[in-house]
């Protein structure tokens, strides 16, 4: 009885460690740096660890279980979902892409920096002036 209470006991300070060794680097992360989401999914994955290694300790192994399958999925759509909706530094299809030169002989293709020059002119002017959109199509051709 004393063995079982002492691999419990042993257990549960391993996952406070953890906790608290993973708090003070969530707390630390720069809050400028790149991939900042990724970093934080990362240390999150210590967080989860903690908590599969006390809910042993307190002898929940249901509970440790189901969390030690529905965790990687959770973190895995949270990455998921960032990086196909607004990580524009590693995905690139949300890259904004600039057209070096525009081609004079076709009237659908500018330069990016010449088309943000004429939409702040239209800002700054009255409204009476006239207004333009820019729309893109992608076409592919696959066989």
């Amino acid at each position: 009885m004393f063995a079982v209470e002492l691999i419990q006991s042993i257990l549960l300070i391993i996952s406070a460690i953890l906790m608290i060794i993973s708090a003070i680097g969530f707390l630390t992360l720069d809050k400028n740096m790149n991939n900042l989401i990724y970093a934080r999914i990362h240390i999150v994955g210590v967080f989860d660890v903690a908590f599969i290694i006390a809910m042993i300790g307190l002898q929940q192994y249901l509970l440790a279980g189901i969390y030690l399958v529905i965790a990687p999925f959770t973190a895995h759509a949270i990455a998921n979902a960032f990086y196909n909706s607004e990580d524009k530094v590693n995905n690139l299809k949300n890259k904004e892409v600039e057209v070096e030169s525009s081609d004079d002989e076709n009237p659908f293709v500018h330069n990016i920096n010449k088309v943000k020059e004429m939409e702040n002119k239209s800002d700054e002017s009255n409204e009476d002036s006239i207004k333009f959109s820019i729309s893109t199509l992608e076409i592919s051709e696959d066989e």
